[in-house]
């Protein structure tokens, strides 16, 4: 080899070294492949991977403390540093703190905020899971006082399960167990309360008074969604759920019925604490400081439990999304806090919808195309009413000219013998002047079960369908910076689509009814109205009306191709010439003729 030659090779292999050593792995990251390793070995061999725990360096000082408190009963567990324990599984990465021996935060690992950070449902001293009792002179809130985990941190309890030990000690041999279970997946976090020792110390041991405060963070675009999907939601042991605290600071108080489970729910997550004997007493506070765009909501509840058989006060915790096939696999009817709207409308969504909504995500389509299905579906399902409206407003249009001329003939300063005069001639043509709005009525709730079905869907949640980037949440095109009246600080653009198509379904509405006056422009108002009240709502919402408008615009076409006026007056005019006893008459066209007559009665006694 020449000099060059040489001298290259030799620059090469200095590079080669030199990033070999600048991007070796440190030995964290070497210890973490190794467990990801170890991990998929087990897989591999049907094992099933217990939860980890690591005892963090990081320490958060502790408040000085009264020396006379010190000699009180547990006083020695007022002093102590608060250290964080991380223990997680493959779904759940949770912090315990040794101060209150609680859960300090919730990360759900595979899922990330709007703006792509990690997933906290709480976290911070404003958490806070305890509960009180008195000792001798003193009352012990254990919410204040330290506790000292296990020194060899997760024990395997099973072949997928492990457990850690928070303790709050007395003495040796006196002491408050807090028992964590975590699976090596799932959701689902086991607490056993376990006193040992202590029933000459603690005055009533029959019973815990649990207090469970949260500051919910927020994790979603609007925050005005949010919070009204933020509240505290309740199922007791005679399988009824309730919820309050969704539009105002509320408090409420329930000593009647056991709680079987109560939920700290979010938009899209939810914290539950359940007892498999329920909760005596409850008691719940929901508070909401607007000043604080961190935090959407305080919630807070005070349950009393009663220990179970064993001398325990066995728990459990779900952190979980609220997704309903993922809440109702968990079971205990955990799928109740998805609101899916009041009376009938609950049973449309829950019975109707959602199963059909599911079978449509088996196609694995982009969720843009899956609601473009589901409306064309309703669609097809209705066209038969669709069909009988149109046909009603059609035959009225025919009429119109009619009744133009009894309206000129009888004046508009009569309006009781004007509507009978209208009333004879439906009679006549066999035309029911409802016939128009009876189909529409009967679609009302169907629709109107759309509007609370999607905002609370979770599997729009961050999935995109050309512009809008999340499904679940508002497609902005313009932010103001500042709040307008009416509108809020922002546009959105598939709101907007959606109000002009119901302002284009309007105009051609009125054409096809012969709407005319007054009720021609009212028409006309409603979706300027939706415009405000929409615009802070999910895309996916919106797409779902604006679809829903563009095919009625479909179907009317179709239709109007269908009937013919001519046909319809010629029928009209056949039915006129039939004898009066062989003409329908329905219960409410009797009744709306006597009811004329009255009051052309009175009127006429009036004169």
């Amino acid at each position: 080899m020449d000099r060059n030659t040489f001298t290259g090779l030799f620059l090469i292999m200095i590079i080669i070294a030199g990033s070999v050593w600048f991007f070796k792995p440190s030995s964290a990251e070497i210890a973490k492949e190794k467990a990801l390793q170890h991990q998929d070995s087990l897989k591999r061999v049907g094992i099933k991977t217990p939860a980890t725990a690591i005892i963090d360096t990081a320490k958060i000082a502790n408040k000085p403390v009264d020396t006379a408190a010190l000699k009180s009963p547990f006083g020695a567990t007022l002093n102590g540093t608060e250290k964080l324990i991380t223990v997680e599984n493959k779904d759940l990465k949770l912090k315990l703190s040794t101060r209150g021996g609680s859960i300090y935060s919730v990360e759900l690992k595979n899922f990330k905020t709007f703006d792509k950070k990690p997933l906290v449902l709480f976290d911070g001293d404003a958490n806070k899971f305890g509960f009180s009792f008195a000792a001798g002179v003193a009352n012990v809130n254990t919410s204040e006082r330290y506790f000292t985990p296990s020194a060899a941190g997760l024990q395997v309890t099973g072949q997928d399960s492990s457990a850690i030990t928070m303790r709050l000690s007395y003495s040796p041999t006196q002491y408050i167990d807090y028992i964590y279970t975590l699976k090596g997946e799932g959701y689902k976090v086991g607490l056993v309360i376990k006193a040992t020792g202590l029933d000459n110390v603690i005055a009533n041991s029959s019973s815990i008074n649990i207090n469970w405060e949260s500051n919910i963070h927020k994790l979603e675009k609007s925050i005005t969604l949010d919070r009204q999907n933020s509240y505290i939601g309740y199922f007791n042991t005679e399988s009824n759920y309730d919820f309050f605290g969704d539009t105002k600071d509320d408090q409420k108080d329930i000593a009647d019925k056991k709680m079987q489970w109560v939920s700290f729910k979010q938009h899209f997550f939810s914290s539950v604490l359940m007892s498999k004997d329920g909760f005596s007493k409850s008691n719940f506070i929901v508070s909401t400081d607007t000043s604080n765009h961190a935090d959407i909501k305080q919630l807070k509840a005070n349950l009393v439990l009663a220990r179970d058989a064993d001398g325990t006060f066995p728990l459990d915790f779900y952190f979980s999304p609220n997704h309903f096939k993922t809440l109702q696999a968990q079971g205990h009817s955990l799928e109740k806090q998805i609101y899916m709207g009041w009376g009938p409308l609950k049973y449309i969504n829950r019975y109707a919808v959602q199963p059909v909504f599911n079978f449509l995500t088996l196609f694995n389509w982009n969720y843009g195309l899956i609601i473009l299905a589901l409306t064309v579906i309703l669609k097809l399902v209705l066209s038969p009413l669709t069909y009988k409206s149109y046909l009603s407003m059609a035959k009225m249009r025919v009429l119109k000219p009619e009744m133009d001329e009894i309206k000129a003939k009888v004046g508009e300063d009569n309006p009781t013998l004007l509507q009978q005069e209208y009333l004879k001639l439906y009679k006549k043509a066999g035309v029911n002047p409802l016939g128009g709005c009876l189909p529409l009525l009967i679609q009302m709730p169907i629709v109107i079960a759309f509007f609370r079905f999607f905002p609370g869907l979770f599997e729009l949640r961050g999935q995109s369908f050309l512009w809008m980037h999340d499904l679940s949440t508002y497609d902005s095109i313009v932010n103001f910076g500042f709040s307008i009246p009416f509108i809020g600080d922002h546009l959105s653009l598939m709101c907007l689509l959606m109000t002009i198509s119901t302002l284009i379904y309007t105009y051609f509405n009125n054409q096809i009814s012969g709407v005319s006056g007054q009720m021609k422009y009212i028409g006309y108002i409603t979706p300027v109205i939706f415009l405000g009240a929409l615009n802070g709502y999910p895309a996916g919402l919106n797409y779902y009306y604006f679809l829903a408008n563009m095919l009625t615009f479909l179907q009317q076409y179709i239709i109007r191709l269908m009937v013919d006026d001519k046909k319809i007056h010629a029928q009209i005019q056949e039915n006129k010439k039939k004898p009066e006893d062989k003409k329908k008459k329905s219960g409410f066209g009797a009744k709306m003729e006597e009811m004329m007559r009255q009051q052309q009665q009175v009127q006429a006694k009036k004169k």
